[in-house]
């Protein structure tokens, strides 16, 4: 209850009420990818920051270890349990969408970590990074796999991976193969995403001095900007419900249950690998979170065969609000109740 009363999180339910009863309140696209692009780079700078501190240890390691176990188990388990209820384009594309992960979302729980005093690495947003790219690679993989078997001739080109907060639409495609360097190339590159890293790695190299230096910029402004963010995604939340009116329930029920599954082996991994409640805390957070802007991007072009309404109506219209206002906490309490301080 404690979390629906952050006025970041009351921004993001003013929000979905206003889309809900169709205000014509609306963020400019611009608007909106700016405060997409200094969250990402208040967060980077903070993750470096962070590691500046800390250096490279063996819990980073872990961290990291861990994320990529993740980012690649959980598209496949999905797909192979997504692929008995509808198509085998559908299930890869809804699966690679729940494979990769929300940067709002992270954010979101790194916010609530701070509010509460909770003690987290920094280097968990390069894990966030270290997660977006293998879904997007499976999904590819899957798509021509399906192809083949289908003997559906020609193959589909692919455009720009966008980030998971560009607020852009995709980039222009290229006739021809689908190549993986390709893909990998483009995720990594991508603007937003490179902001990330860049950001990351500024905070590494200024550490202390650069965190006085920036410290109003991550600091004092983050909280009012996340807020005016998560306004606008309550708007999108509310227009992209709809979408999934009439969808089958089984869809529906892994919306809700899939992001459970995928946080509690997180969870799991997290306790073997002997990671801190903090660092647990946002693996979960990142395991259950869906991409809602990237994958979609990356899908429309390469996989046309699945349905967009599904797979980023189930993300933004259930899965991500679901998130927002109850799965953070939860993933949270979770974590700080199975690993000792």
């Amino acid at each position: 209850m404690q979390n629906l009363l952050d006025p970041a999180i009351l921004f993001f339910v003013f929000g979905v009420l206003a889309g809900l009863v169709k205000s014509n309140l609306e963020i400019p696209p611009q608007i909106s990818r700016f405060l997409a692009l200094y969250l990402l780079m208040a967060l980077g700078l903070k993750g470096g920051f962070a590691l500046a501190e800390s250096g490279m240890t063996a819990q980073v390691a872990s961290s990291l270890a861990c994320a990529v176990a993740l980012a690649v188990a959980v598209p496949a388990m999905g797909y192979q349990v997504l692929k008995r209820f509808v198509s085998p384009f559908d299930a890869l594309a809804v699966a690679a969408t729940y494979g990769s992960v929300s940067a709002v979302t992270f954010i979101t729980a790194v916010q609530y970590l701070e509010t509460h005093g909770l003690a987290f690495g920094g280097h968990m947003a390069a894990a966030m990074a270290l997660m977006e790219s293998p879904a997007i690679i499976l999904a590819v993989v899957l798509a021509n796999t399906v192809r083949k078997q289908a003997a559906v001739p020609g193959l589909v080109s692919l455009g720009s991976s966008g980030a998971v907060l560009s607020a852009g639409g995709p980039g222009a495609s290229t006739r021809g193969g689908i190549s993986i360097g390709k893909v990998l190339h483009e995720s990594f590159t991508d603007g937003a995403q490179l902001l990330l890293l860049g950001a990351m790695v500024v905070g590494m190299v200024s550490g202390d001095a650069g965190h006085t230096a920036m410290k109003p910029f991550v600091g004092d402004l983050f909280k009012g900007l996340l807020a005016f963010f998560l306004l606008d995604m309550g708007l999108m939340a509310a227009r992209n419900m709809p979408a999934v009116r009439g969808k089958s329930p089984l869809l529906l029920a892994y919306a809700v249950l899939g992001p459970l599954v995928h946080a509690a082996l997180a969870l799991g991994l997290a306790v073997m690998a002997g990671l801190s409640a903090g660092n647990a805390s946002l693996l979960m957070v990142l395991a259950a979170s869906a991409s809602y802007i990237a994958v979609p991007a990356v899908l429309r072009h390469a996989v046309p065969e699945a349905s967009p309404s599904l797979y980023f109506g189930m993300s933004l219209g259930i899965t991500f609000p679901l998130n927002i206002l109850l799965g953070i906490p939860v993933y949270i309490h979770l974590a700080h109740a199975v690993i000792a301080p």
